[in-house]
């Protein structure tokens, strides 16, 4: 296996950890905490790679780390939450799907990429895909639902361009990057989730249990892949990685919880999948992992970007 290949697979494994959050969320979490299942998920995951890393930002990057921490987490988790609960989950997959899109558009304007026609084939394709295994007939729809999907979308994919545009500081890992963001983004969940939601509900070993894997392997390990693939790997590797979200969802729900699984959605798979393996066609980026904060003009020449396109019923 190649060294591409091996980032690659390690990358895709963060979408598809997180194609597991809809099963965990509605089998093993209290009901109708979104807010509070976010600030669980972020935040102690943060906190626990600030303990093992041990370095906290410098300078710049205590506004860096927060503008970061609030587009990747603070903001998308409640605003994807807040689609979930008002749209049809095949609803809110479909307007989440249209990330790719937002990139495209995000990395021209800020990373000076210019869009190429099989970036805006691969990404309307992944999201006919996702429309295929997700999306039911009758599926209503609401502006309140479809705005946040919106929102959430752009949010995360402003995140990804950024964390592309600034890199990281000089000594500094993506392990200690990733604990900076989602300690950033809990503390920003914290108070909203208190204001709306009350204080936290009664837990049982089943909760705890779910909370854990959430933090831990969804969170954690998933987010730190996840950030290390958009330094190493690039847009054509790293964007249509997001598929497999709604793929490995689709799958649970088949296997463990019984929901049907028609041909439509095997063809939708198909698509989706093929979108997926098109986006690992492209050059990889030039630029080392290890560079520092931000990039001139000439570094950013041939430099892609990705993002979390993640689709699921009540997803990350």
């Amino acid at each position: 296996m190649s060294r591409k290949a091996a980032v690659v697979a390690l990358t895709a494994l963060a979408p598809i950890s997180w194609g597991s959050t809809y099963f965990v969320t509605t089998e093993f979490l209290p009901p109708d905490r979104p807010l509070f299942t976010g600030l669980m998920r972020a935040l102690p995951a943060g906190l626990l790679l600030l303990a093992l890393t041990r370095k906290l930002p410098r300078g710049a990057w205590w506004w860096k780390s927060a503008v970061l921490g609030a587009l990747n987490i603070g903001a998308f988790f409640p605003l994807l939450f807040l689609a979930a609960y008002r749209l049809p989950g095949g609803v809110a997959a479909v307007v989440g799907s249209v990330g790719p899109l937002f990139v495209v558009g995000l990395a021209a304007l800020f990373l000076g990429d210019r869009p190429t026609v099989k970036s805006l084939i691969t990404a309307v394709a992944a999201a006919f895909g996702v429309s295929l295994v997700v999306l039911k007939a009758g599926a209503a729809l609401d502006l309140v639902g479809v705005a946040a999907g919106l929102l959430s979308a752009l949010s995360m994919s402003a995140g990804v361009v950024f964390t592309k545009r600034w890199g990281r500081p000089e000594g500094v890992g993506a392990l200690a990057l990733t604990g900076w963001q989602l300690t950033a983004g809990g503390l920003i969940i914290l108070p909203v989730a208190f204001l709306v939601e009350g204080a936290p509900p009664a837990l049982t070993g089943t909760n705890l249990a779910g909370y854990a894997y959430l933090a831990f392997g969804n969170t954690a390990i998933s987010y730190f892949l996840w950030f290390r693939g958009i330094e190493r790997l690039s847009a054509s590797s790293v964007t249509l990685l997001g598929p497999l979200s709604p793929i490995t969802a689709a799958i649970i729900g088949w296997v463990a919880l019984g929901q049907a699984l028609g041909p439509v959605q095997l063809f939708g798979m198909v698509i989706a999948f093929g979108a997926t393996l098109a986006g690992q066609m492209g050059p990889r980026a030039p630029k080392s992992p290890e560079k520092v904060e931000s990039f001139s003009s000439t570094e950013r020449n041939g430099q892609e970007v990705s993002m979390d396109l993640e689709v699921s019923g009540v997803r990350r």
